[in-house]
């Protein structure tokens, strides 16, 4: 679709609402005069309002969209840029849903992380349903998903209110797999082609430990969770993951830790030995990932085990004991349908897990789904899915935590953690509604240092293979210094 801008440079705010509601269309910015089929968003700014117009011309018909808010409401200038891309995309939507587009479920959302609009007017609100009507009405959110989200905010509030300055939250990533599944994207390498990678990065890992620690140690900063990721961790040897285990708590004051999650998401690498080591190396809490218990499904994504074996992995987990489990279900995977995932579900909740995680499919382009093609359910079908799981999760005792969406995903639904009274996982709240940093070690890690006064956070990558990884430790390592550069900067930011 051919764009114009007049009076911004908001182009990202643009696209990420073409993407919504037209995925079929491309941008595109031509010189000159406009003319024929496009899109054109207009920003003023006037003493009284600031004022965002959109005119669609779409098969020679046109169509207005239009948002304004007060001037001088917000003091800062990243609220303001904030708020004039808000301005941009609702007047963008509006158009959209006067020539007849579908209305997404998420109304005029796009991003990552809804529940942190909603939790900026709980916080601001003395009633939460004053709150919860403003978000839906400024959002236009379905009432279905603002009721998840304001379950998830709850969470998300309580987490906040328990963290203290200079809490942190550390994360160590492990980029190998015993296979690539289907739908995945994330870098991580099959170790049936790539076990020689895997001392000389715990390796260099190590390193990355102690440069990360020293930083810790300088700015008296409070790991409260550590989290370990990948990939799939238990990919590693118990011998390996033993020392890296003692490695991390050599090198960090875990005293107040508050969790420690370990994901072993493959069933075909669980041992009782790995479970034995994790757990006397403090480790209480961990995933076991099935995404589906359809064996037809399961060779369809690329797994190599059945579900009999994700039934015996968590029978190795309960016998080991003290560990929390989460379970992992995707909805609109190749060769699903609503039954058959109904009875995934129902075969999961029989397990009887602490936390299940319901995520819908993301097509990422780098995937062999997305590469390859796959028969895959429709959009109403995943709804149906999701609806399905919301009804019977809540009626099995388990509420929503957390929630976030990402680009890409079927039908423009969610990811949704659900839990248990007692047994949400800090880390997943923190790192999905930046409650505090994240300090990431370990092959495509990424860190992201928080403002706690809303400024702009900053990230930190580390490279994403394990071969640069390896390669460019050195580097990495040295990088570290931006942590506590970073908090240096707050502290004499508060003094001022």
């Amino acid at each position: 679709m051919k764009l114009y801008l007049h009076g911004h440079s908001y182009k990202y705010a643009v696209e990420q609402m073409l993407l919504t509601l037209f995925p079929e269309e491309r941008p595109v910015y031509p010189e000159g005069r406009p003319t024929g089929d496009r899109m054109e968003i207009r920003l003023s700014r006037g003493e009284k309002f600031w004022t965002a117009t959109c005119l669609l011309q779409r098969d020679g018909q046109r169509f207005h969209g239009r948002a304004a808010a007060a001037a001088g409401s917000l003091s800062t200038e990243v609220e303001r840029d904030r708020r004039c891309q808000r301005l941009v995309k609702n007047a963008v939507y509006r158009a959209a849903l006067a020539s007849g587009c579908k209305k997404p479920v998420w109304g005029a959302l796009t991003g990552v992380r809804p529940g942190k609009l909603l939790c900026a007017r709980l916080e601001s609100s003395d009633k939460e349903e004053e709150a919860l009507r403003g978000f839906r009405e400024e959002f236009d959110v379905s009432p279905e998903r603002a009721a998840l989200c304001l379950d998830a905010s709850r969470h998300t509030l309580l987490a906040k209110a328990a963290l203290a300055p200079g809490d942190v939250c550390l994360y160590v990533g492990i980029p190998f797999c015993p296979t690539r599944c289907a739908y995945c994207s994330f870098v991580s390498q099959a170790v049936e082609k790539s076990m020689q990678l895997i001392p000389p990065f715990l390796q260099a890992l190590e390193r990355e430990i102690e440069a990360t620690a020293q930083q810790v140690r300088a700015q008296g900063l409070r790991p409260v969770a550590l989290y370990m990721g990948g990939g799939t961790p238990t990919t590693l040897s118990a011998a390996q993951l033993e020392r890296l285990c003692a490695r991390l708590a050599e090198a960090f004051d875990l005293s107040a830790l508050r969790e420690y999650t370990v994901e072993a998401g493959r069933p075909d690498t669980i041992t009782a030995e790995k479970l034995q080591v994790l757990r006397a190396q403090g480790v209480d809490r961990i995933s076991v990932n099935p995404q589906s218990m359809s064996d037809a499904v399961l060779e369809a994504i690329g797994r190599k085990h059945s579900a009999a074996d994700i039934v015996r992995a968590l029978e190795s987990v309960r016998a080991v004991g003290g560990m929390a489990v989460n379970m992992d279900l995707i909805a609109g995977l190749p060769g699903d349908t609503t039954v058959g995932f109904a009875k995934t579900l129902d075969a999961v909740l029989a397990l009887a897990p602490e936390n299940i995680t319901i995520h819908t499919l993301s097509l990422k382009k780098g995937s062999r789904i997305t590469l390859e093609g796959a028969a895959l359910p429709g959009a109403e079908q995943v709804g149906a899915m999701l609806d399905l799981a919301q009804a019977r999760l809540r009626g099995a005792d388990y509420e929503p935590y957390y929630l976030y969406r990402q680009k890409f995903m079927s039908g423009g639904f969610e990811n949704v953690g659900w839990t248990r009274p007692g047994f949400a996982n800090l880390y997943n709240i923190c790192i999905m509604e930046e409650l505090c940093s994240i300090l990431a070690m370990g092959g495509g890690g990424s860190t992201k240092l928080i403002r706690p006064d809303g400024g702009r956070n900053l990230r930190v990558m580390a490279p994403k293979y394990p071969l640069e990884y390896n390669r460019d430790i050195a580097r990495t390592c040295a990088e570290k210094e931006k942590i506590g550069a970073f908090y240096q900067a707050l502290e004499h930011k508060e003094e001022a």
